[in-house]
């Protein structure tokens, strides 16, 4: 439902309330505030936009340029729950906002959209530039406590002290429990669930995964990537996804990793470990690989027989070294088998702090159809504080400033009706 100024009773006395300033908080004040709506952002940061700002430094990854259909499809068992919200503010929206501000973009080889320029700051800002001309007031250093005992009033305490505030509502976009120097630590968390909201346990999502390398092979090639593979996990009926990714000094990360987090870490929660295979020829067909090795290495030694008849690199080479006996490395079937599914064992992920992303938070359950929460009258959520996750490529940004726009429209819809 479009909302107008004229359908506000005298909207600007209304005032609305934001808790957290990254692209969800930020995009929901924008809205409110150019229908004349008062808002009052709060962050716990001395500055909005951190974890945004950090994120654009290898090049500011606005969205995804995909049909919609392949778009939604990459947040997996959420795509039903953001639907309508992706629907409203998909890629092309999102480019015209980022126009709207004066910064120009582009579709990349891959198919991700970024700025002309690749960077994050000019568009920030903008964006900022354009909420105060429209009268929405920034309180930094603010850290929200939850609600008063005996009132709908919010706490927050703050550099000069503790305070009490009430609004007409609350819009939440705390983020999720990532990266929490910048702001996201979840520690609203136990601040909800005092209030009976059910909250999805936090985890790592985007993240690395930790492997019980040999000291030969972490000491010769951590930091080393592998490149023109593919990957998946052991049984996926999916199938593998070609890409690349990093060797660590205890496991592995990357980006073709970060596109599997989710199905790798949800198999170590249930099986305690999960069973990453690799195609290190994905080019290449089993048969092809077999007619190529041939009848075996003769004099030469085993790693030159496999670089030179195959093109193996170094780093290839010693993953086989890895999963393999010395016994098994005589069989050339064996080899060949291992070379287009070179069963990786990863034991656990990595420490929600050093992940992109975080997977959980608060359930859509424990939303009505506009997104405000059951329990609390006038409190929506949005961003990555709701449970949903998305793999890198601009499906994380996209979904944040879709959440915060249709959080913002639910709440001008809601003043209209008090």
């Amino acid at each position: 439902m479009q909302t107008t100024n004229q359908d506000i009773p005298t909207a600007s006395a209304r005032h609305v309330i934001v808790i957290g300033g990254g692209p969800a908080g930020l995009m929901a004040a924008d809205v409110l505030s150019a229908k004349g709506i008062r808002v009052d952002l709060y962050d716990v940061m001395p500055t909005v936009g951190r974890k945004f700002l950090l994120a654009g430094k290898g090049g500011m990854n606005l969205t995804h340029s995909e049909d919609f259909g392949t778009f939604l499809s990459r947040y997996g068992n959420r795509a039903a729950n953001l639907q309508k919200m992706l629907q409203d503010f998909d890629g092309k929206a999102v480019r015209e906002w980022a126009q709207g501000l004066g910064i120009e973009t582009f579709i990349g080889s891959s198919g991700r959209v970024f700025p002309v320029d690749m960077k994050a700051a000019p568009l920030l800002r903008a964006w900022l530039h354009r909420l105060r001309e429209q009268g929405v007031q920034f309180h930094m250093r603010h850290r929200w406590l939850g609600w008063n005992d005996d009132a709908q009033s919010l706490r927050f305490d703050s550099p000069v002290g503790a305070s009490l505030v009430k609004s007409d509502a609350v819009i939440l976009a705390l983020g999720g429990g990532s990266w929490a120097r910048l702001g996201s630590d979840g520690k609203w968390v136990a601040l909800l669930q005092q209030q009976g909201i059910d909250v999805a346990p936090l985890q790592a999502a985007n993240c690395g995964f930790d492997v019980a390398w040999t000291d030969f092979f972490k000491n010769k090639f951590a930091g080393k990537p592998l490149l023109t593979v593919a990957a998946q996990l052991r049984g996926d009926p999916n199938g593998m996804r070609k890409g690349q990714f990093v060797i660590t000094e205890g496991g592995v990360e990357g980006s073709l990793i970060y596109a599997l987090s989710s199905s790798l870490r949800e198999e170590i929660n249930c099986a305690g470990e999960a069973m990453l295979e690799l195609d290190l020829l994905p080019d290449k067909s089993l048969e092809r690989v077999m007619q190529e090795l041939g009848s075996g290495p003769g004099a030469r030694s085993f790693a030159s027989y496999l670089k030179t008849k195959l093109g193996l690199d170094s780093l290839k080479i010693a993953l086989i070294h890895e999963v393999l006996s010395k016994e098994q490395m005589q069989l050339l079937d064996v080899v060949a088998g291992t070379i287009k599914k070179c069963p990786i064992r990863l034991i656990s992920a990595r420490p929600i702090d050093e992940a992109i992303s975080s997977a959980g938070g608060v359930k859509f359950e424990a939303l009505d159809q506009q997104g405000m929460l059951l329990a609390r009258q006038g409190v929506y959520c949005a961003g990555e504080m709701l449970d949903w996750e998305a793999p890198t490529g601009g499906y994380l940004l996209t979904a944040c400033l879709a959440s915060g726009k249709h959080s913002a429209e639910s709440v001008l819809s809601y003043l209209c009706n008090i």
